[in-house]
């Protein structure tokens, strides 16, 4: 593998949410498995080797999609790595829409994941949303009976804080893989909980983050930010209504790509990539040509003057 295609390996994984058709109970076709195929290829010609699921993605239909090419392509399930996530239960004849952690919930995921995947295991199993009836000795003990067998290697946590990490990870009796929350130029909360500490110009919800960065980064806690590509508000022309912050950001990040040469969509996540935590920046497109375009990202460095250039026009206002 080339450096730069090691770069990708480690900074960029593909989200595979928009594979499989809509979220309706209509069978995978063929064009589905095609579009899976196309992104597939594409984020491995560029160095990207994790995949990122969940077992809600187009209700078990984007698992299903790469069930589909490992049994078409055996070999394939050896050149990449798998994540997938489980803990959110939509509505159902059994009650309300709800996140469970239950053992037998998490058992019953996996081996479903499993079985729509095509595979006999996944490298990483995120806890996708945290259940507020979640019982860490339960929790525990689905964990030590998944990993005993080989289904799972490695156990991580997504959009929860420092605290129930802390109390996860005790239960489990090793450090987490990785923590997936919303993180990018848009959503810059957990950049504010820092700069804006002792200051009222922090975003509302920074104070929510406490020490969760601090925390993973201690820990060797993979920080992965999905939305990453900020809804793609700044890649391309901002809508004619949106905030003057966002007009004025979107302007920079076309400037600084043409002064770059590479896309606007390499601008966006480089400045994410830029942060001294190591984030991994989960790409939601299934566009190969986008694909492509966010892979530009790894190759240079943002300077931290063009960062925080990036950083107070999105913000809209001066630094306190």
């Amino acid at each position: 593998m080339s450096d730069a295609a090691a770069a990708s390996a480690s900074r960029l994984i593909l989200g595979c949410m928009g594979l499989g058709g809509g979220w309706d109970r209509n069978p995978l076709s063929e064009a589905d498995i095609a579009k899976a195929h196309a992104a597939v290829e594409a984020a491995l010609d560029v160095g990207i080797s994790r995949f990122d699921h969940a077992d809600i993605y187009t209700l078990g239909k984007a698992e299903q999609c790469f069930g589909e090419l490992f049994k078409r392509q055996p070999s394939l399930r050896a050149r990449l790595q798998l994540q997938s996530k489980c803990s959110i239960r939509f509505a159902d004849a059994e009650g309300p829409q709800r996140y469970d952690l239950s053992a037998a919930h998490i058992l019953a995921s996996v081996e479903a994941s499993l079985e729509r995947l095509h595979t006999d295991h996944i490298e990483v199993l995120l806890l996708h949303r945290p259940d507020p009836l979640m019982e860490p000795a339960e929790l525990a003990e689905a964990w030590v009976r998944l990993k005993a067998a080989g289904k799972v290697g490695r156990l991580g946590v997504s959009n929860m804080h420092a605290a129930q990490m802390r109390m996860i990870s005790a239960a489990i009796g090793e450090p987490l893989a990785a923590n997936q929350l919303e993180m990018s130029l848009l959503k810059r909360d957990w950049i504010e909980s820092g700069t804006c500490f002792n200051d009222g110009q922090a975003l509302p919800a920074a104070s929510a983050w406490g020490d969760t960065l601090a925390f993973c980064q201690g820990q060797g806690v993979a920080l992965q930010a999905w939305g990453a590509l900020a809804r793609g508000l700044y890649s391309g022309a901002a809508p004619a209504d949106a905030p003057a912050a966002v007009q004025a950001t979107a302007r920079l990040v076309g400037d600084l790509a043409a002064q770059r040469g590479v896309s606007r969509e390499a601008i966006v996540l480089a400045w994410l990539l830029r942060h001294p935590a190591g984030i991994q920046a989960v790409i939601g497109s299934s566009e190969p040509a986008r694909i492509r375009a966010c892979a530009e990202a790894v190759h240079w460095r943002l300077s931290r003057e063009d960062w925080y250039a990036l950083y107070l026009s999105a913000r809209g206002q001066a630094l306190p």
